[in-house]
């Protein structure tokens, strides 16, 4: 089975998240949507309900699952036989510090391969960041998420 992991904090899940998901869905016969848990990252938004948006979002695709794991994607990535990482890049920032990332995870893991997908251009701008300060400033966020904050 060709088995990959979408690691992140999905803190939320964004529009454009789910672009890259779906755009992989063909690729892949599962999909873990992973989300990392860091003991020194605060989230906006409480473990139970991103999973909830994430399995809202894809109830129609069972090759998608959810996780959640502590420590090194790559072990984790182990943990469920993936030998690939799904990885989503929006522009030249987000390739360079993923090339490192993926460099990295190759040393570590050599059985497993990232795999990057473009955005499309009408959503490369948006970003978890984005929707959490318009979130918090009472701005309309809408357009950057599928559900109600």
């Amino acid at each position: 089975m060709r088995i990959a992991v979408f690691p992140g904090s999905f803190d939320p899940l964004t529009k454009g998240h789910e672009e890259i998901i779906r755009k992989a869905i063909p690729l892949f016969d599962k999909i873990y949507v992973a989300i990392g848990e860091n003991a020194n990252k605060k989230s906006c938004f409480s473990l139970d309900q991103r999973l909830q948006w994430i399995r809202q979002a894809f109830a129609d695709e069972s090759c998608v699952e959810t996780a959640v794991y502590e420590g090194l994607t790559v072990d984790f990535c182990r943990k469920v036989n993936a030998r690939f990482i799904l990885r989503g890049l929006r522009n030249a920032q987000d390739m360079q510090y993923e090339k490192d990332i993926a460099e990295a995870n190759r040393h570590l893991a050599p059985e497993v391969e990232t795999v990057f997908l473009l955005s499309t251009p009408e959503i490369a701008h948006v970003s978890s960041s984005l929707v959490r300060e318009l979130y918090h400033h009472h701005a309309d966020y809408s357009e950057y998420v599928s559900y109600e904050l």
